[in-house]
């Protein structure tokens, strides 16, 4: 009977000591002390492809996009719908700054506490926070929707939300895969392709608990849609020159007379906002990675 009681009691420590580490974290006191440029945000929300997942499926693009939500993401966990992140009291409007950015950088909303990582924070923790702040200032400037969120599709046990605190703790990493950047130019393609256009969330694979397989960076992936694949776009897998990359990444032109279709025409409509210099440090990044073969 001693025995029993010790491990009803292990067992109620456990649980309880597991429900306090995978709260989520509060929003740190750093966020609420930054103002966001709204002009600098244009040009960083292009880069971190805002609109191409938060516009309605069948929206039209435009300088000023309506962050209605409502498209759907496959995976193997269940499916995700984009929300309404226009700033409406239906979106995130009625958010503060920091509440934004702590959900960008951190993966917590005030809402609905951790979010899924189908929204890529888990790159955007790279980011830095006066992007972030400059990002929410520009969303601030978009039109508003009050478009009703669509919850996720998501089963057991994937949808008890505290469980992806664990999640965390086991993938959370704000590291640079290319540890070294031996020049300001790769630093910062690094920064652009690790963090803000979070490239590796469609072109890495994925271990069993959908965490990117880092040792497999940008080697490509299977589709979500499990129609085809996305392609390797290290040197093991892309031949082009840092010149014809940074030229697709402009016009969506191939060097073999191709264009890009899909969504990755969508990222080339983000890409080619960037000035030249930032395009060519995309390049000078994807060369510097190490090759899968």
């Amino acid at each position: 009977m001693r025995v029993l009681r010790w491990l009803v009691a292990l067992i109620v420590l456990a649980v309880v000591a597991g429900w306090f580490i995978t709260a989520p974290s509060p929003v740190p006191a750093e966020y609420d002390t930054l103002v966001g440029d709204a002009e600098a945000g244009r040009v960083t929300f292009a880069a971190a492809g805002c609109a191409s997942c938060h516009t309605a499926p069948e929206a039209e693009g435009g300088d000023a996009p309506l962050l209605a939500g409502g498209q759907a993401f496959e995976s193997d966990f269940g499916t995700f719908y984009a929300p309404n992140i226009s700033p409406s009291p239906e979106g995130i409007g009625d958010w503060t700054d920091g509440e934004i950015i702590h959900a960008v950088r951190d993966g917590v909303s005030p809402d609905e506490g951790h979010l899924y990582p189908a929204f890529p924070y888990t790159s955007y923790t790279k980011a830095d926070p006066q992007d972030v702040a400059d990002i929410v200032a520009y969303i601030r400037t978009l039109p508003a929707s009050d478009a009703v969120n669509q919850p996720h599709d998501v089963g057991f046990p994937f949808n008890i939300r505290r469980g992806l605190g664990a999640w965390k703790i086991l993938f959370m990493d704000d590291s640079y895969v290319l540890s070294e950047a031996d020049s300001p130019e790769v630093q910062r393609g690094r920064y652009i392709v690790e963090s803000l256009a979070h490239c590796a969330e469609c072109h890495t694979e994925r271990n069993a608990l959908g965490a990117l397989d880092r040792s497999a960076w940008l080697g490509g992936a299977p589709n979500p849609s499990g129609e085809g694949s996305i392609p390797n776009i290290t040197s093991g897998g892309l031949s082009w020159t840092e010149q014809q990359i940074a030229e697709y990444l402009n016009s969506g032109f191939t060097p073999e007379f191709d264009s890009a279709g899909g969504e990755m025409a969508e990222v080339v409509q983000n890409t080619a906002q960037l000035s030249g210099d930032d395009r060519l440090a995309i390049a000078a990044y994807l060369k510097a990675v190490p090759a899968v073969q």
